[in-house]
């Protein structure tokens, strides 16, 4: 490892390190643009240049230069000084220095290195440069004239999404950065873009001037749009969440989100339902919450166990919890989270467990995915077989032709073709070191979870220190059920067959409600969806937003949000509700505060009182007799941006499934 001197002090650094990274390590912060640690070194700012010894009399970009022993490196001397300021005094002549009226205003990289390094004045009289603004799509605002060149969106687009939409034209001062022909930019990651440009030429289109940084309430939570499980800070303003941004995990999201994910938050707002709503006369109709839960007891009495509860995929474990001691209560174990069918054996969780973690898949060197559509299923997974991919990793795909954004060999959508392996897929895993595979929701729905637990012997996906045998779910709330026991050895025909006459819909609303035609539905959710479409009572919720709550992803890891804002009108928490209507019926639950409901699920289920991944245990022996069936017509998601109550229901994902899927010309209001 080598040692260098920085400011006088010695430290050792690791062997590839650049100077910036040294400088860092000793405590010293190097002001940069370009420099990102997520991407390639572009060395175009100039901005982090530092004095180096030996080597030649003049100032160096710290970011491009390897450290090597014996360096001394100044990052204060009158010669670093100067050069900054010459570098922030160019930046600045053809910024049109609109910080009042710009988004970026109170966190921009620009304005605070500015501030810290700049010389606090300008020599430029010329005319400014203009640039024209350039359309990014329904979710990034641009004003290129500010634009710096850092190439940060470039770099981003092309080595971490892998779709190359965005570069740049001309050079010099001619230099503009656009997206392909000026297109939208129509991948899952594009707005992500947002966060990396350090000035405000790229904005957030549906947040712009709403709000500034200093106004809002920032609040830890977890993103449940998928099963990833990105960790966010929802910023709120009064009783409304204004946007969503992503928070630094290595282990879950890095530091990325999905366009989904951050944009969907504008659906909290609106179709809400706030008020208790009954059915009369084959009308909803207002009502109040005793009328509501004197019918649901009405329904029940004389036989109280006949209730069933089915969980939605947006829920948290404590509503879970809450639910099922209800229906425990009343003497009914129906309960059930795979709302649109799906039974697969849940005796061992680590058999539908992402057990590479989303880190570990990284390293493995062969993949084999059968049924996802990984981009839409899980897009912040995609980043990592990427990196996997960039590793030397090969991967293979059963299932309908997708862009996977990486070289990738389709073995076509049959099933079967796994019963006798084909020569290149069998050579290839067999020989690999960390041979991985990956079951998606369109392979579970098709039965073949313990036909593929075979391939764990087949291909030793199993080894020291490594487990590649993976389930990926596109529910936030699938394994906090499973590790509940909040399912049905017959999955949702078993709940049917039994005609309860109580059927709580717990934001169940991609559930066939045909096969409960007899039930009393009671839904308890936050938007007008299809399941408030098919109730007869209506309880009104709140949302991920709206209440603490504990989520597991789909790699067993668990994590906790908390309340942001408050659910609007009459809504009240899903515990809340359940805990009255306990009272209703007459039987006892045994918690009054979320506290004690915590408390006790804890005590039932230990791993979801620890953050980080739970353990499940080693994998079950394979079922010799499975074989793999059927073909794969499709996937589960048929359009990214519209999965989830919240997401229908906003107005930005609308315009994404419009404009990005569909390639309808969305009009202004003046138009």
């Amino acid at each position: 490892m080598p040692k260098v001197t920085v400011d006088g002090q010695e430290i050792e650094v690791p062997a590839g390190a650049t100077v910036l990274q040294a400088c860092e390590l000793a405590g010293k912060e190097i002001p940069r643009f370009c420099y990102h640690e997520r991407l390639s070194i572009a060395g175009n700012c100039r901005m982090c240049l530092v004095e180096v010894k030996p080597g030649p009399p003049k100032p160096q970009a710290s970011c491009a230069l390897p450290a090597a022993d014996g360096q001394e490196i100044r990052t204060d001397s009158p010669m670093v000084k100067k050069a900054r300021e010459g570098v922030m005094e160019f930046l600045l002549i053809n910024h049109p220095l609109d910080c009042p009226i710009c988004d970026q205003g109170g966190e921009c990289d620009l304005q605070d290195q500015a501030v810290a390094y700049g010389r606090g004045g300008s020599r430029f009289d010329e005319n400014k440069r203009a640039v024209t603004e350039k359309y990014m799509g329904p979710l990034i605002k641009t004003i290129m004239t500010r634009c710096i060149h850092c190439t940060r969106c470039v770099r981003f687009s092309e080595e971490i999404a892998g779709v190359d939409e965005i570069g740049a034209l001309y050079r010099g001062e001619d230099m503009q950065i656009t997206t392909y022909l000026e297109q939208a930019a129509a991948h899952e990651l594009s707005a992500n873009v947002i966060d990396l440009c350090p000035v405000g030429a790229l904005t957030s289109r549906p947040y712009a001037f709403e709000a500034r940084p200093w106004e809002l309430k920032k609040t830890l939570s977890i993103d449940v749009s998928d099963a990833v499980g990105a960790n966010i800070t929802l910023h709120s303003k009064g009783r409304e969440v204004m946007r969503a941004l992503p928070r630094i995990n290595d282990d879950v999201n890095e530091e990325w989100l999905s366009d989904k994910g951050r944009y969907q938050v504008d659906g909290l707002t609106k179709r809400r339902l706030d008020r208790v709503w009954v059915r009369r006369d084959g009308k909803l109709q207002p009502a109040e919450w005793t009328e509501a839960f004197g019918m649901i007891a009405g329904a029940l009495e004389g036989d109280k166990g006949s209730i069933a509860a089915v969980a939605g995929d947006l829920l948290d474990a404590e509503t879970m919890f809450a639910a099922k001691a209800l229906v425990n209560a009343c003497g009914s174990n129906l309960t059930e989270a795979r709302q649109t069918g799906m039974t697969y054996d849940v005796s061992k969780l680590a058999a539908v467990n992402f057990n590479s973690t989303f880190a570990g898949i990284e390293t493995a060197d062969a993949i084999l995915i059968i049924g996802s559509n990984v981009r839409w299923d899980a897009a912040l997974l995609n980043v990592r077989l990427r990196k996997a991919v960039k590793a030397g990793a090969k991967v293979y795909i059963i299932g309908p032709e997708w862009d996977p954004t990486y070289p990738a060999t389709f073995l076509g959508s049959d099933l079967k073709i796994l019963n006798r392996i084909p020569k290149e897929l069998g050579d290839v895993m067999k020989s690999a070191q960390r041979p991985a595979v990956i079951l998606g929701a369109a392979g579970l729905a098709k039965g073949v979870l313990a036909a593929t637990l075979k391939l764990v012997d087949k291909f030793g996906l199993v080894r020291d220190g490594w487990n590649g045998f993976n389930v990926l779910h596109i529910s936030a709330a699938r394994m906090a059920s499973l590790m509940l026991d909040f399912t049905a050895p017959g999955g949702m025909g078993e709940i049917a067959a039994a005609s309860p006459k109580v059927l709580l819909s717990l934001g169940a609303d991609e559930m066939d409600y045909g096969a409960f035609g007899s039930s009393l539905k009671v839904y308890i959710g936050h938007h007008g969806d299809k399941g408030a479409h098919h109730a007869d009572i209506i309880l009104p919720g709140a949302s991920y937003a709206e209440k603490d709550g504990t989520y597991v992803n789909t790699e067993g890891r668990v994590q906790f949000a908390e309340k942001a804002v408050f659910a609007p009108g009459d809504a009240r928490e899903d515990w809340t509700i359940l805990r009255a209507l306990a009272d209703a019926l007459g039987v006892t639950v045994g918690f009054d505060s979320f506290a004690a409901l915590q408390a006790k699920m804890i005590a039932a289920v230990p791993a979801l009182g620890e953050e980080g991944l739970a353990d499940y245990g080693a994998l079950p022996k394979p079922d010799s007799g499975a074989k793999f069936e059927g073909e794969i017509a499709g996937y589960p998601i048929k359009d990214f941006y519209l999965t989830n109550p919240i997401a229908r229901a906003s107005e930005v994902m609308q315009r994404c499934s419009d404009e990005l899927l569909h390639g309808a010309d969305v009009k202004e209001a003046a138009e």
